[in-house]
């Protein structure tokens, strides 16, 4: 029996002009998070493995801190292990804002230099739950 090369049918090739189409959109997206645009980079070392959780915070010396007063468009959250990033997430900014309003679980905490930091502590499973992201949406759409 002899191997022939599959010929792409019609409809095979429109879903990849799609997705061809879509994927090109989303290069140009993360293009557009590092041009000419404000970041801000956090990195959580070692204690998410421990814990599954990330830390945001919302404020210091009791004044708003963190993400309450970035001025940055995107947030960047790095998560490291020693010294190497795992791995990076990147929010829109004003997102992160509604994730934090929006989220069920999250919990407030005390960290920092002399614990004087108040951060939401949230759990990466959490964050990226059906019942989470369905409210986030939900918010969203109003």
């Amino acid at each position: 029996m002899m191997n022939e090369a599959l010929e792409p049918n019609e409809f095979d090739r429109k879903k990849f002009d799609l997705d061809l189409s879509y994927g090109k959109v989303r290069e140009q997206q993360v293009a557009d998070m590092l041009q000419d645009k404000k970041i801000e980079v956090k990195s959580e070392r070692d204690m998410w493995m421990r814990t599954g959780n990330i830390a945001i915070e919302y404020e210091c010396n009791g004044k708003p801190s963190g993400i309450q007063t970035t001025e940055s468009d995107y947030w960047f959250h790095n998560l490291c292990i020693e010294d190497d990033t795992y791995a990076t997430i990147v929010f829109k900014t004003d997102s992160l804002r509604k994730i934090l309003n929006t989220t069920k679980g999250k919990r407030q905490v005390y960290g920092g230099d002399n614990n004087a930091a108040k951060m939401f502590l949230i759990s990466l499973q959490g964050l990226f739950s059906r019942g989470n992201i369905q409210a986030y949406s939900e918010r969203n759409n109003k």
